[in-house]
């Protein structure tokens, strides 16, 4: 009899361990994304393995360098996801003991006292002697759910999945706080060479204003050349505290970015001379996307959504787990462990199927799946914004080369035309209008040239974030 009852529960075994290999839900496989080899208007000639991005190589500027290594280490976005990366890291290490075997320990002791008038108290006074009974028991006890159709792979594939995304989340904000930083300091750089054009054609309006102004008291001009250049004069005095207000606002919040208290930022040479290295002036391979965080974390999601539809699709099928039990139990404390007297056993195996709420286990998968599609959806897009982002950056870096060499020559032609109105109006073979006239064309010339430079430079870094970055 007792071989016949190990031979059942062997059988038992045997099936659980058969059914266990029956895994619901598919495989995950990549969406088809039908990618490009290289960009638009771009000639491909290098190939991923061919570019590095670093950004301690990639920027040049000592002083920008110190700045993104002390924002990569104190910036508090960053120690939040850094955080978020241990809790998910912690969930990952729930799921792979999710389905493990349970073992419980159950120690007791209770006293019962019976109704004088009950049979139980009545056989108590004959058999024992007293109205009470004690019991003391002490349980282990063994639970398992047999994963039949592979819940457990699932859960973990989820998780593991979840644990990559937020791994590359944390990537791509890393590359994104290096592209902040180095805007930022792009930003101050343009706004302190605006000071510097401010201040020199305050001067020049300055000179100006004191050859008209002479005149008009010889009575060779009338107040309006005065008012002329007093408003030229004006204007160039105006882009002063507008400079100098955008500075301190964008020192606060690279400082902050940095994560210091709002303060001044060191810095020092130009625009010209913060230029990075281009390593993209022949082209950049499509293939280099695949090195972009945000792109993988995208992917990633479409992972965990396609585990969710197996474990949804696995709710719907039965579980069968098993729980056997072994103690000591006795109605008295000295005889509590005396074995094999008060040795107790026991088996259970069940088997639990949903029923009534089948509709809502079916609704829940065919959500799941959606949920899958539309993560498929949102990762294609991801890829396609990626591949936009890149050919725009492309696209300014390569077209603010023409315009700087435009505005270059337009830069000394303005200059000379400048010069010369000058002259000429001290030699009375020009009006004052022209002067003015000049020197107005000139400052605006030379505000657009700092701004052609800022936008290159943030062109090129948007550039270098958006192939994916470097944080090493």
């Amino acid at each position: 009899m007792h071989n016949s009852r190990l031979h059942r529960i062997g059988l038992l075994i045997g099936l659980l361990s058969l059914f266990a290999s029956c895994n619901v839900g598919q495989r995950y496989s990549r969406p088809a994304l039908d990618m490009p080899d290289q960009y638009r208007d771009s000639v491909r000639s290098l190939t991923a393995d061919t570019v590095v991005l670093r950004w301690k190589t990639f920027f040049k500027d000592p002083l920008l360098i110190g700045l993104i290594d002390r924002a990569l280490q104190k910036n508090n976005d960053l120690a939040v996801a850094l955080l978020s990366m241990q809790q998910v890291d912690l969930t990952y290490q729930r799921a792979k003991r999710e389905l493990l075997p349970t073992l419980n320990l159950q120690v007791g002791a209770s006293r019962n006292w019976f109704s004088t008038n009950s049979l139980n108290g009545s056989l108590g006074e004959q058999f024992l002697g007293s109205n009470f009974l004690d019991d003391y028991s002490a349980t282990l006890q063994l639970q398992w759910e047999a994963d039949i159709w592979g819940k457990a792979k699932k859960q973990q594939e989820e998780a593991l999945a979840q644990y990559f995304a937020q791994q590359e989340n944390v990537a791509a904000l890393k590359t994104r706080i290096v592209a902040q930083v180095a805007q930022a300091y792009y930003n101050l750089l343009a706004l302190d060479e605006q000071v510097e054009v401010a201040s020199r054609n305050i001067e020049m309006s300055t000179i100006t204003l004191q050859m008209i102004e002479l005149q008009y008291n010889s009575g060779q001009v009338n107040s309006l050349a005065v008012d002329q250049a007093i408003a030229q004069k004006k204007t160039a005095e105006l882009l002063l505290p507008l400079a100098k207000q955008q500075i301190a606002v964008q020192e606060n919040a690279l400082s902050i970015l940095c994560g210091d208290y709002p303060d001044r930022v060191a810095r020092t040479g130009s625009l010209r001379e913060a230029l990075p290295v281009s390593l993209f002036s022949s082209g950049v391979p499509a293939a280099l996307l695949s090195r972009r965080p945000d792109v993988k974390a995208a992917e990633f999601a479409v992972v965990a959504a396609n585990a969710r539809t197996g474990l949804a699709q696995a709710a719907m099928y039965p579980t069968i787990s098993i729980s056997p039990s072994i103690g000591a139990n006795s109605f008295q404390f000295n005889s509590w462990f005396d074995l094999p007297g008060s040795l107790v056993k026991n088996i259970g195996a069940n088997l639990t199927q949903p029923l009534f709420q089948k509709g809502a286990l079916k609704t829940a998968h065919e959500i799941a799946k959606l949920e899958q599609e539309k993560a498929a959806v949102q990762f294609k897009q991801s890829v396609m914004t990626a591949m936009a982002e890149v050919s725009d950056a492309l696209a300014v870096v390569a077209h603010s080369d023409e315009r700087l060499l435009l505005v270059g020559e337009k830069t000394a032609a303005l200059r000379k035309a400048s010069a010369d109105a000058l002259l000429l109006y001290q030699n009375g073979m020009a009006n004052y209008l022209e002067v003015i006239t000049a020197q107005s064309n000139a400052l605006q010339n030379e505000l657009d040239a700092i701004a052609i430079h800022r936008e290159k430079l943030q062109a090129m870094t948007d550039l270098y974030r958006a192939l994916g970055g470097g944080v090493e």
